[in-house]
């Protein structure tokens, strides 16, 4: 609870500055592209988050957590936004295509196409993040390998899908900070549905 507790505070505290800009943005779907930018930090602080989490000291005599979560940050920062910005990117267009979808004269089947697209390119990302946080490849290294286990590992993906619709549902009938605050247990239960992906890079594509 200590290490949970503790990264959730320091991840807020990462992604503070693009949080902060979010407030001040209204609702308005012209204010997807800046959106998208407040968001960048949420990437590092995400990837530090697995990082600590996943390395977290199981001797209750000797819990440093906040060390751990800054030593994730620092090597992840980098590569974790090499992948993040891009998807980002990705997803905003994809974002401000369907928030404009009527403009746009193309069949409704379209709008369906896209989100489902969105929501895989969600599931890349969550295989994308804990490879690298965990692992140190280059970037097209762990894009390939992403999309390698989004198949090979359908338990794992299919445990990232749930996690994606249960803080989309919360998100919708509760409060849009839900996944805020709930950030450092939804990670651990990703790293939790990502064993098999972890255990098969470890073994197979690390020396």
């Amino acid at each position: 609870m200590h290490t949970l507790v503790t990264v959730e505070a320091l991840l807020l505290l990462a992604a503070s500055p693009g949080l902060a800009g979010l407030l001040l943005l209204g609702p308005a779907p012209a204010n997807l592209p800046l959106a998208a930018v407040c968001l960048l930090p949420l990437g590092p602080a995400t990837a530090a988050a697995l990082y600590a989490l996943h390395h977290r000291d199981h001797d209750l005599t000797d819990l440093h957590p906040a060390r751990t979560y800054w030593r994730g940050w620092r090597l992840n920062a980098l590569p974790s936004l090499r992948l993040w910005a891009p998807l980002l990117a990705w997803l905003a267009v994809i974002a401000f295509t369907l928030t404009h979808f009527t403009a746009t004269g193309l069949p409704a089947w379209w709008a369906v196409l896209l989100a489902a697209i969105g929501a895989g390119s969600l599931l890349w990302g969550a295989h994308a993040f804990v490879l690298t946080a965990l692992f140190a490849f280059r970037t097209r290294d762990t894009a390939r390998l992403a999309g390698y286990f989004l198949f090979r590992h359908a338990g794992a993906t299919l445990g990232a899908a749930s996690l994606l619709v249960l803080t989309a549902a919360g998100t919708a009938v509760l409060t849009e900070a839900l996944p805020a605050l709930l950030a450092a247990p939804l990670l651990l239960s990703l790293l939790h549905s990502s064993r098999p992906v972890i255990a098969e890079t470890q073994k197979d594509f690390t020396v």
